[in-house]
């Protein structure tokens, strides 16, 4: 099994189903493709019949989409939790997962998940609030539930979506409440993630598209060191 990812540093998507991937110990090796440079989005079409990453390979299988990917692999291996076992918990995960994967606009657009970077104040608060006003009652009607410290106790596929809002809250350090904040510290406290992490800092690669000062114009893409 093989999962193609881009850059660790900016692919949110790619995060996701890693996560699930390793939390859960299933056996698979991974590869980047760069999100960048000369030709980047032709090279991305040779390998993925969407053009984009992720995309999980299971011998002749080809599997594209976060969410498709982590359902296959709930499938595969039913005897991991990688959804909550209870029914009802089930279903309001994947709602969950599936208003994650469809919304929060402002979050994407203004505040692109950065591993490497720390930019606090840089992102408008009022732009973003919206979008953050649904967190915080989305994240805490279940954490208060749960009693955390993810959103149904132990990790699930519902906390792989959520990862990189918790990677944006922290960089630009959004205004959030402490329960908020404890979930984003359970997020970055997570071997699976911790791991993810680490190899994102290694990475020398720059992606104008999803850098705040090219975003909000303060350098000119192809500036940035």
């Amino acid at each position: 099994m093989k999962l193609l990812i881009g850059n660790r540093n900016y692919s949110t998507w790619s995060l996701r189903p890693w996560l699930v991937l390793k939390h859960f110990d299933i056996a698979f090796e991974d590869e980047v493709l760069q999100l960048s440079g000369p030709n980047f989005r032709d090279v991305l079409a040779q390998h993925s019949p969407t053009g984009r990453v992720p995309l999980l390979i299971d011998g002749e299988l080809l599997i594209p989409e976060s969410i498709a990917i982590i359902e296959y692999l709930a499938e595969t291996f039913p005897e991991h939790a990688i959804w909550p076992r209870d029914r009802a918990e089930r279903a309001l995960a994947r709602a969950a997962a599936a208003e994650m994967h469809g919304g929060f606009s402002a979050l994407r657009n203004h505040a692109p998940m950065n591993l490497r970077a720390s930019h606090p104040g840089r992102v408008d608060a009022d732009v973003v609030r919206t979008d953050l006003s649904r967190l915080e009652a989305l994240w805490g009607n279940f954490l208060q539930k749960s009693g955390g410290p993810y959103l149904f106790g132990a990790f699930s596929a519902a906390d792989a979506m959520f990862a990189p809002v918790a990677t944006r809250i922290r960089t630009y350090e959004l205004p959030v409440s402490d329960l908020a904040g404890r979930y984003v510290e359970a997020i970055y406290a997570l071997p699976a993630f911790q791991a993810w992490r680490n190899l994102a800092l290694q990475e020398p690669w720059i992606v104008d598209d999803d850098e705040i000062d090219v975003i909000q114009g303060r350098v000119a893409p192809g500036n940035l060191a």
